[in-house]
């Protein structure tokens, strides 16, 4: 790969021919907006981020955490840029780099579904389940994988560059630009084969695109000039270079931020996070100390040091990002970027996760709510697939199915598309409306009242 071929046509939009005569934005500022005003992303303001259901406004959820994440982005994007530009005289601008980067971290998140990544298993578990098993019968092995190895960044693809048959005749999704697609998709290939084993390679851990969005993947890879390693009537690519980008943004994030929260929800105590946030700066801790010492309140220090932690971890990133940029564009780096940060800071970033993981994610009070989540998500597919597949007998369910996911009120002809579109249903909900709903549809509650 090379940059110039990389972004020959990378200001190319999915489902449009023409370009915008907006003189004011770059089409890569454009996408951000057009994702910032979807439903999809505001809907990510009731989904889980560190704690399910939160019952704190100091607790992120995945909205904030996404703009967080975007901003953190943005900033790797433009210091990347800086570099690649001028050494490889693109035609195109830092604050460019920094916009598809952005964009692409507002939107990584955007097909979790409630229950955070317990909500992906819960799904899976569903669709292996007898339960389900005559729904998925006649599909293809690869159909099937979809949906018994749910993976909530297809989802999030599927969400930005398809567009329901019930809703517009317009297609694309969100339309945005090959270059933003090819940098939110960190995992380049299909459900099948599962290679999460083999290799080490990050970008093939899990899948970024389910069968139904293969040919749109294909066609923005092909556009983007992206090696093609497919093999065996399988597909995989290697990732478009910034996609490193939009990984780091979020590892940094949620191992800083997330840590954050877990003090702010009492799991973490002050004087551990003050200690590793300290020990992780402390190459450049001489430049902050007197300021630091100058803050009074508790949750200030707090603040403080996460802002310079986050700051301190971009520059990192981006040193290791432009260190490697032949390899990644040769395909053979394949690695996340917080992997090659300086082994001391390394080893305090894996105490801090280790901490996260042990005292936030598997309190009990997270883990009981995860619990929860495989009661109500598998019984809201059941619910939804059996009306969609037999609207006559289960007419009740199936006059509860929005519009959009039907044709003039009827079922699509497709069984694969027909299931897919009811896990994305359930999928998109926030949690508070997917156990409000379950309550509903279980008795347990009537609605309004």
């Amino acid at each position: 790969m090379t940059w110039n071929k990389l972004f020959e046509h990378a200001g190319k939009r999915l489902g449009q021919s023409t370009s915008s005569t907006d003189n004011n934005r770059t089409d890569f500022q454009r996408d951000f907006d057009r994702i910032v005003f979807s439903p999809a992303f505001r809907r990510l303001q009731n989904k889980t981020q560190v704690l399910p259901l939160p019952k704190s406004d100091f607790v992120r959820n995945r909205l904030t955490h996404s703009l967080e994440t975007a901003s953190v982005g943005r900033s790797l994007g433009i210091i990347v840029g800086k570099e690649i530009i001028e050494k490889h005289n693109l035609s195109i601008t830092p604050a460019d780099f920094g916009a598809i980067v952005s964009a692409a971290c507002l939107t990584h998140d955007i097909g979790n579904p409630p229950f955070g990544h317990a909500g992906e298993e819960a799904i899976s578990s569903y669709f292996k389940s007898s339960e389900a098993a005559n729904f998925i019968a006649d599909l293809t092995n690869k159909q099937q994988a979809d949906l018994q190895n749910f993976e909530g960044n297809a989802a999030g693809f599927r969400i930005i560059s398809n567009t329901l048959k019930g809703q517009s005749s317009f297609e694309g999704g969100l339309r945005l630009t090959y270059a933003t697609y090819g940098t939110f998709t960190k995992y380049p290939k299909e459900s099948l084969p599962n290679l999460r084993k083999k290799g080490g390679k990050a970008s093939q851990k899990k899948y970024g695109f389910f069968q139904a969005e293969k040919e749109t993947f294909q066609t923005i890879a092909q556009s983007l000039n992206v090696n093609n390693n497919s093999f065996d009537n399988h597909l995989v690519y290697d990732r478009f270079p910034l996609a490193f980008l939009v990984e780091a943004a979020d590892d940094i994030c949620y191992s800083i931020i997330d840590y954050e929260d877990g003090y702010n929800i009492g799991y973490i105590p002050f004087k551990d996070l003050e200690n590793n946030l300290k020990n992780l700066l402390s190459d450049v801790w001489s430049f902050h100390e007197e300021k630091y010492h100058n803050i009074i309140h508790e949750s200030s220090k707090v603040a403080y040091l996460r802002s310079i932690a986050i700051n301190h971890l971009v520059n990192l990133s981006a040193k290791v990002f432009l260190k490697n940029e032949e390899a990644m564009l040769a395909g053979t780096f394949d690695t996340p970027l917080t992997n090659f940060i300086p082994e001391k800071e390394k080893e305090v970033l894996d105490t801090i996760i280790s901490q996260s993981i042990s005292k936030i994610y598997q309190s009990p009070t997270v883990l009981k709510l995860e619990v929860a989540g495989f009661k109500v998500l598998p019984n809201l597919l059941h619910h939804f697939t059996s009306a969609i597949l037999n609207p006559k007998q289960y007419r009740y369910v199936y006059n509860l199915i929005p519009s959009e996911y039907l044709i003039d009120g009827k079922p699509l002809e497709n069984t694969y598309e027909n299931i897919l579109n009811m896990t994305m249903y359930v999928s998109s909900m926030t949690d508070r409306h997917a156990v409000e709903l379950y309550k509903n549809l279980n008795g347990i509650e009537l609605a309004g009242y």
